[in-house]
């Protein structure tokens, strides 16, 4: 095929050469190229006609490739500005009132009232005088000690021993403290010392309680004292 291509383009530039030396007017040699063209034209579509010409043309045609741009990408909508700030309205100032001043109290003269007149001083009767405070109370006199020598009895304290006691085989002495009136009464039992068994201090306590003194007398007048009666409880007795 390029053998042809060749050929073909070497007999029109013959041709034209041709041309060219003989004597045509422009018009003729433009009609004679044309001719030649389209037979040239006409032998090559004759040519493309056999199966194996039109294979080897179309293995030989140069390929062309178009470049494809991207498609352009779409439009945003545009963007709307931001609203602008709304005026701020400034706050009306409120006059400050200022309070009325108080009226003032028109002045009033006072007359002093006179006085009404005093009383007549009315002579007060003499009040009696406060009664005197009574005498202090002398202290009265420690109670009388009365010696044991000086203790008699006409119903002499009898001793009960407790049984309870005896088989127990308690027994020691014990000193009561007696209170002795005028009348040679008992009227306080004490217990001074303890024999160590409360059964036994017991029995002693009763047993002064029942007995009768011979009243205590100093300048032949009874006295009334304290006096200590010894008692002794013996498992011999």
């Amino acid at each position: 095929m390029p053998a042809l291509r060749g050929s073909g383009k070497a007999a029109v530039v013959s041709a034209a050469y041709s041309l060219h030396d003989a004597a045509l007017t422009p018009g003729q040699k433009r009609g004679v190229v044309a001719g030649m063209v389209a037979a040239h034209l006409a032998a090559g579509w004759g040519l493309l006609q056999i199966d194996a010409v039109r294979q080897a043309v179309i293995e030989a045609a140069p390929m062309f490739v178009s470049i494809v741009a991207p498609p352009a990408p779409p439009e945003q909508p545009p963007v709307p500005p931001p609203p602008a700030p709304a005026p701020r309205t400034p706050v009306p100032k409120i006059p400050l009132l200022a309070a009325a001043p108080a009226p003032v109290p028109a002045e009033t003269s006072f007359v002093a009232e006179p006085a009404p007149p005093l009383p007549p001083v009315i002579a007060e009767a003499a009040l009696p005088a406060p009664p005197a405070p009574p005498a202090p109370v002398a202290p009265s006199a420690p109670p009388k000690l009365i010696p044991a020598s000086a203790v008699q009895y006409l119903v002499p304290p009898q001793l009960d021993y407790p049984r309870a006691s005896r088989r127990a085989r308690e027994s020691g002495r014990v000193l009561v403290r007696v209170y002795i009136d005028e009348a040679g009464l008992p009227q306080q039992v004490q217990l001074s010392r303890s024999t160590g068994f409360a059964a036994l201090d017991e029995a002693a306590l009763a047993a002064v309680r029942k007995a009768r003194f011979k009243p205590y007398t100093e300048n032949g007048l009874p006295t009334a004292g304290w006096a200590a009666i010894p008692l002794s409880f013996d498992l011999e007795n």
